[in-house]
Formats: C-alpha cells, sequence, structure tokens
C-alpha cells in the first residue's frame, strides 16, 4: 500500500508538472499575438500624420484612422465572442491572424488608388482582426495559472504587447515618415501614399506565418473556462455583474485616453513652444511614450505579485492626472518629458482592469471578455473628440479630454473593482 501510495503521489507531481510545463508553453506562444497587436495598433500613430499630410485633412478627419480601427471593437467584439465560443480560443486565434492578413494586404489597393476612404476600411478590417486574438487571448492567459495571479499574468504579457508598440514607431518613422519625405514636400502626394505598401505586406507575411503556426500547435485546454456560446448557468449573465460594468467603462475610458495621447504626440512634439522638432524626428519619440509602458508592465508585473492590484491602478491613474497636468500648462522639455512619462503609468493599466473586471465570473468569462473588448471603441470615440478640441482650442489644450479619462479610472482602482459580494 505503502508503495501504491508512493506511485500515485508521484504520478499526481508528474501530471501536475506536465499541466504546468504545457501552460509555460502556451504564455511563451501567445506573447507573440501581443507582440504584434501592439506592434500594428502603434502604428496607426505614425499613420495619422502621414495620411493627414498626403490628403491634407484636419484633425477630426485624421483621426478617423482611429475611429474605424477601434470602431471595429464595438461591432465585432461580441460576434467574436460567440465565434470563440463555439471554435474554442486556439481556433479563434487562428481565424483572427487570417482577418488580419487580409486587412494588410488591402492597404495596396488603397495607397495606389489614392483614395482616403479605402484606407479606413482596411484599417477596419485589419481591426476585426485584431479584436478577435483579443476575445480570444486574453482570457485564454488569465486562465492559464491560479486566479489570484492572473493581473500579474497578463501584466506580463501585455509588456510583450509593449514591446511591439515601442518598436513600431522605429519601423513606421523609417519606412513611411522618412520614405514619404513629410514636410519636405520632396515626393508627391501618390509617391507618399505608396510608402505604407512595404510596411502592411511585411506585417501580412508575419501573421500569415503565425497563422499557420498556431494552427498546428497542440494548446492546453481549459476546462474550467472553456468558452461556451452560453453563460453556462441558467440567467446568469456577465451583464449583472457591477465590477464587470463599471470595469468595462474603465477600459473605454483607459485605451480611449492612451489612444488619444498616442495618435497627438507627432503633431505636439512639432508644435513649436514645445519642441520644434520635424514629424520624422518627433515619430522617434513615440517609442519613449510606449517604452515606458513596457518597463512599467514588467515592474508591475513583480509588484501585484505583493500589492494590491486595485490601489497599484490608483497610483498609476493618479501619476497620469499630473502628468498631464504638467503637459497642459507646460512648455518645452518639461511638456516633452511630462507628456511622453503617462505611458509608464498607462503600463499595468490595461491588464489590471480586465483581469479586475473578469474575476469570479466564471463560466461568464468569455461573454464577459467580449464585452471588455467591445469597450476598447473608447479608442474610436475619445480621440476623434479631441481632435474636434484639438481643432478649436489647441493640440495642448485638447489633452484636457484625457486628464478626466485617468480620474475614472483612479475611482475604479479605489472602488469600482470591488465584486458585490465582497465585505
Amino acid at each position: 500500500m505503502a508503495t501504491l501510495g508512493t506511485n500515485l503521489e508521484t504520478g499526481a507531481v508528474s501530471a501536475s508538472s506536465s499541466s504546468q510545463s504545457s501552460h509555460q508553453f502556451a504564455l511563451v506562444a501567445l506573447t507573440s499575438l501581443f507582440f504584434m497587436w501592439g506592434f500594428i495598433t502603434c502604428l496607426n500613430d505614425i499613420l495619422i500624420p502621414h495620411l493627414k499630410s498626403v490628403f491634407d485633412l484636419n484633425y477630426a478627419q485624421a483621426m478617423l484612422v482611429q475611429f474605424c480601427f477601434f470602431g471595429a471593437y464595438f461591432m465585432i467584439s461580441l460576434p467574436a465572442g460567440k465565434l470563440v465560443g463555439a471554435i474554442g480560443y486556439q481556433r479563434g486565434i487562428v481565424v483572427g491572424l487570417s482577418v488580419a492578413v487580409v486587412g494588410c494586404l488591402l492597404f495596396v489597393p488603397a495607397a495606389r488608388l489614392q483614395v482616403y476612404s479605402l484606407f479606413l476600411i482596411a484599417l477596419f478590417v485589419l481591426a476585426a482582426g485584431i479584436t478577435i486574438l483579443q476575445v480570444s487571448a486574453n482570457p485564454y492567459v488569465t486562465a492559464l495559472g491560479d486566479e489570484k495571479t492572473a493581473a500579474s499574468r497578463l501584466t506580463m504579457t501585455q509588456a510583450f504587447n509593449s514591446l511591439g508598440t515601442t518598436v513600431a514607431p522605429f519601423f513606421g518613422a523609417f519606412l513611411i515618415l522618412s520614405v514619404a519625405g513629410i514636410g519636405a514636400g520632396q515626393l508627391s502626394a501618390a509617391e507618399r501614399a505608396a510608402a505604407v505598401e512595404l510596411p502592411y505586406l511585411i506585417l501580412a507575411g508575419a501573421l500569415a506565418a503565425l497563422a499557420i503556426t498556431f494552427a498546428l500547435l497542440k494548446l492546453p485546454r481549459i476546462e474550467g473556462h472553456a468558452p461556451t456560446m452560453e453563460s453556462g448557468v441558467k440567467g446568469d449573465s456577465a451583464w449583472r455583474h457591477p465590477h464587470l460594468v463599471l470595469g468595462a467603462i474603465a477600459i473605454f475610458l483607459y485605451v480611449g485616453a492612451e489612444v488619444s495621447i498616442g495618435s497627438f504626440l507627432v503633431n505636439f512634439l512639432s508644435e513649436s513652444h514645445i519642441a520644434g522638432i520635424t514629424e520624422e524626428k518627433a515619430a522617434y519619440y513615440v517609442a519613449f511614450y510606449w517604452g515606458g509602458a513596457m518597463v512599467g508592465r514588467f515592474i508591475g508585473a513583480v509588484v501585484m505579485r505583493y500589492l494590491s492590484a486595485g490601489k497599484v491602478l490608483g497610483a498609476c491613474a493618479t501619476g497620469a492626472c499630473v502628468l498631464l497636468a504638467l503637459a497642459v500648462g507646460g512648455t518645452g522639455k518639461v511638456a516633452m518629458v511630462a507628456i511622453l512619462a503617462v505611458g509608464l503609468c498607462n503600463s499595468i493599466m490595461f491588464p489590471t482592469i480586465f483581469s479586475l473586471a473578469l474575476a469570479k465570473l466564471g463560466p461568464v468569462t468569455s461573454q464577459g471578455s467580449g464585452i471588455l473588448c467591445l469597450a476598447i471603441v473608447g479608442g474610436a470615440i475619445v480621440p476623434l473628440l479631441q481632435g474636434f478640441l484639438a481643432d478649436q482650442i489647441g493640440v495642448q489644450l485638447a489633452f484636457v479630454l484625457p486628464i478626466v479619462c485617468y480620474l475614472y479610472i483612479l475611482f475604479y482602482g479605489v472602488r469600482g473593482h470591488r465584486i458585490a459580494t465582497e465585505s
């Protein structure tokens, strides 16, 4: 009996070790997806000043880039949640990557025909693919391990998302802005429009390779979090959980604020009383904004193993408000450094809000993920509102809008994330 007990114990340890190993492998594979969608999303910050110049747009018109890109989250998230519920996380990832490939390829006819609306359609299709990826990958990461460390785990994978956003400005500045000769009038509109073809063809190839890879991988199935078309419990719905609903609002405002700041950075830094540099040089500084988020996420992944995720979220939101106030009221290096440092405060916000909002949802987790991804539409609405503000009161004063967004996130971190059953 002692021998049998020892064998059973050894077998349990071996099974646990095998499960842990498969989870670690899955997390490593998923980091590539976080990198790619971060890279693609940040490339919009370079695309906006480029298309603004090519098509002679005002700020509000230029922000239609973000409106169409993030508008896809609003239109696709709930259908994506149902799709992932029907086919599972892994197949959802493959479908998302395939749709994103189509979106990248559409940039070629858009550039050759020189039609702004076609660029917007291409961005929408590309974002539709990214949306399916988000709905599939984010809850998968939260399920791959102990629920208590879900925020830390998602923050770590999001750090690689930030690595993508840090690299993208260099890629875009070199292959789009420098080639297009923005500000120098070196090329015709047709030649400048064509500058986007090579970058997006490269992205199409990379995404296609990832789609094939994920179609062949054997990833673990998480039984307790397996997505379903229905809620899994009769009468239950993610909408009935207040911390999820308030979290969706927080995601809306956070993404809106983060995207607005990134979208206006090139133009803000080009202002004579801020840095007075060319748009091409300003594009490289965008990497500091997103790089701060990357560094902060690696730090946050460790910090939140010891400190309350809600308190860390509240502290970061407070820091963002202070830095934005300095950017709005300051000039020169003070305003420049302050606006770039907001990226560090942004670092843990998305994954922390996401994991706090999904806590204790159980069988309605996939529905909750779809709702949170739906809220990413804030990246479409807030930048457009800031674009209208910038046209009326100037780029610098328009940064008052993100301050309002971070004030709500402060509330969510301090109180809004608490689950109704908690004492």
